[in-house]
């Protein structure tokens, strides 16, 4: 792609990506709030892509059913993220198919993005599912969060209330840390409550 060399050869992107619940966001809302760089996150991009109305939208109703409808927002008609996510989660063909459906038009957009911050020296690329859905060619350093299932797990039940054996499914269902460590460059250390990633943060930003 064009626009993805352009930027390859001047611009630092870094990838910043994590099991679930390691702790992407605090560490995204740090540099938010301490560097002056842009953040661009692919979770906000899957929103914008399933709101009502547009062919994403259409295409997971049209697959799934009404059942994904938010009840609690009736009047916006907007998906359920949390009620489409169990599906996929117990389900590997519909996590497929809907992968297969998002994950492009994402980097597509990403890719876009970038673009419009040409620019700038750095950029952080905040991307969940960086590896399993193959983004690392539009990053130029990968930043992975370091954090412990047992803490994943806790910090899942609270935020999503869900069971144990839901919450171990969910990080079982993403690949391993130590398989992910083999293709990152920094490794950010969320292990306990000492914040060790901020003074890799301050030294590498």
């Amino acid at each position: 792609m064009d626009i993805l060399q352009k930027s390859k050869n001047k611009q630092r992107r870094i990838g910043l990506t994590g099991g679930i619940a390691s702790g992407k966001t605090t560490i995204t809302n740090y540099i938010r709030k301490h560097k002056n760089i842009p953040i661009l996150d692919a979770d906000n991009l899957s929103r914008e892509l399933i709101k009502p109305n547009t062919y994403e939208y259409k295409k997971i109703l049209d697959y799934f059913g009404n059942k994904i409808i938010d009840n609690n927002n009736n009047s916006e008609n907007l998906i359920n993220r949390k009620l489409l996510r169990n599906i996929i989660f117990k389900n590997s063909e519909s996590k497929e198919w809907i992968e297969k459906l998002l994950h492009p038009l994402i980097k597509e957009k990403m890719i876009e993005e970038c673009s419009q911050y040409k620019n700038n020296e750095t950029i952080v690329l905040v991307i969940p599912l960086l590896f399993e859905a193959k983004f690392e060619d539009i990053c130029t350093e990968i930043w992975l969060v370091k954090c412990p299932k047992e803490l994943q797990k806790k910090r899942l039940i609270i935020r999503d209330k869900i069971s144990e054996k839901e919450a171990y499914e969910s990080i079982n269902l993403q690949l391993s840390f130590e398989e992910k460590r083999k293709f990152s460059d920094i490794i950010l250390d969320n292990s306990d409550d000492q914040n060790k990633w901020m003074d890799t943060i301050k030294e590498l930003l």
